[in-house]
């Protein structure tokens, strides 16, 4: 990255001139690859609205009454937030519109949406448009999760096309919105990037090329008051974190998303076990 030093009380700051925005990372990535059709980047940006605009409502949820319940319930029994559904409807509006998409699947509508208008798009996406909702009036960080798979040669877009092992999508990440929004974002076959908002620029920023997890900290971040449903084996598991000779700490926020940005850039394990509930 380039920058320039300017004279004046102004000019003590080093200013950067070479700012790598999402836009322009997902236009040199595809540079990298002669088959590219555009599409996947196309795809992407559609996304990127997605994501700013989620940012934008959970920002000013209080001020817009945007908080409270919705008085309908998701897929997984959740109670939904208005903010749920809003997300949702940010989601299918975007994908749709991008003609990229052939299939969406959101953990709040029961049915994959199939687009019709694009009986021709190649892509299919899975997403949450707002993990961990019930965390919002509180102040607590949520995210969207999201992936997204190309359908094979002959596929209808079929909810049958999209029983998947997650190894075959062909890109994944999630937004987490908290002090700033933050998405982490990785190609297959690529490394894991992590791009800052700038509300200034309504941009995301490259600001964490290639992202490694530390290889070992001793922090741990599972709902333990789920234990009592755990296999055994999960919870001598547990039981050992806090038992071993230098014990793990615990941190568990409540938020998906939250945890596993923490555990990402920290290290240490994040786990939710399936449990008998």
């Amino acid at each position: 990255m380039s920058g320039s030093n300017n004279a004046g009380p102004a000019g003590q700051e080093k200013i950067n001139t070479d700012i790598i925005t999402l836009t322009r990372w997902l236009t040199e990535e595809q540079h990298k690859h002669k088959e590219a059709t555009g599409d996947f980047t196309l795809l992407c940006h559609a996304l990127q609205f997605s994501f700013k605009s989620i940012a934008y409502y959970i920002r000013r949820a209080s001020l817009i009454n945007l908080s409270g319940l919705a008085g309908s319930s998701n897929t997984t029994g959740d109670d939904q937030k208005k903010l749920d559904v809003i997300g949702n409807d940010i989601f299918v509006s975007a994908m749709k519109s991008s003609g990229r998409v052939r299939v969406l699947v959101s953990e709040e509508v029961e049915e994959a949406i199939i687009f019709d208008e694009n009986p021709n798009s190649r892509y299919a996406v899975v997403c949450d448009p707002i993990d961990g909702s019930s965390n919002l009036d509180a102040g607590v960080s949520v995210g969207t999760i999201f992936g997204i798979f190309k359908l094979a040669d002959g596929a209808k877009g079929t909810k049958e096309d999209l029983l998947l092992p997650g190894t075959d999508m062909v890109a994944a990440g999630f937004t987490m919105y908290g002090a700033s929004a933050q998405l982490v974002m990785t190609m297959k076959g690529g490394s894991v990037n992590g791009f800052t908002m700038d509300n200034a620029l309504g941009e995301f920023i490259l600001t964490h090329p290639n992202m490694q997890m530390p290889k070992k900290h001793p922090i741990y971040s599972t709902n333990e008051g789920n234990s009592k449903y755990w296999s055994e084996p999960v919870k001598e598991w547990c039981d050992n974190m806090k038992s071993a000779e230098k014990p793990y700490s615990a941190r568990y926020i409540g938020s998906m998303v939250a945890d596993a940005y923490r555990t990402l850039l920290y290290g240490g394990i994040f786990a939710y076990p399936a449990d008998k509930k």
